[in-house]
């Protein structure tokens, strides 16, 4: 049997978080099959196509840095990884030899394109128990200020919860980044809101990458 070429990977993005922040962390553990990061840690993330290549790329990371997995998942489509540690300088090697071994660099992949992005003042209490039926994070309460923001690629929608936590004392209520789009729920006061949604922007208005319309 002739084994056919590896295809190219389509790099769909990747990004280090310098220092993750308690509720980020905390969030990020509780939905995840691999070992839980703690706060102060850093992380480096990956989305890629095709998914099944991220096996390979994470046998990398763990046979050459003292990293530690917390994600490893083959969509239909997209691949993420994930893997964290206390030593920042560990965590970004093994990001370097990741995206080295996929033959790709951090610009390769594709810049945030924000879908959605609404504050909605002074949720009504009914609203908010039913965010709360399906949560992945903290409460959402009567009368508080929501934060929704929906990003393509979904890896994105990471490095928006960090920051507007590091902005802000929010509270995380929901956190998706898996699938076609990553989705963020926040609450909070009006003020907290809008420094948090402010840092939102900021970062995601920072990263640089392919031009990106895309919504898949």
């Amino acid at each position: 049997m002739t084994l056919r070429a590896q295809p190219p990977i389509d790099l769909r993005g990747a990004l280090v978080i310098d220092s993750q922040q308690p509720q980020f962390a905390a969030t990020v553990a509780a939905n995840s099959d691999g070992y839980f990061p703690v706060a102060g840690e850093s992380a480096f993330w990956l989305e890629a196509r095709p998914g099944i290549v991220i096996n390979r790329l994470m046998d990398v990371a763990l046979k050459k840095c003292r990293v530690t997995p917390g994600a490893l998942i083959t969509e239909r489509s997209y691949g993420t990884l994930e893997v964290h540690g206390p030593d920042q300088g560990q965590v970004r090697e093994a990001g370097r030899l990741i995206l080295q071994a996929a033959g790709v660099d951090y610009a390769d992949g594709l810049e945030p394109n924000i879908l959605t992005d609404e504050v909605i003042r002074k949720v009504d209490s009914h609203h908010a128990m039913l965010i709360n039926r399906t949560r992945s994070g903290m409460l959402l309460l009567a009368q508080d200020t929501l934060y929704t923001l929906e990003v393509h690629p979904a890896v994105w929608v990471l490095l928006a919860a960090n920051e507007a936590e590091k902005a802000a004392p929010i509270r995380l209520v929901g956190l998706g980044n898996n699938g076609a789009v990553g989705r963020l729920r926040l609450a909070g006061t009006d003020a907290e809101i809008d420094v948090a949604v402010a840092a939102v922007h900021r970062a995601l208005g920072a990263v640089r990458g392919r031009k990106n319309q895309g919504s898949d």
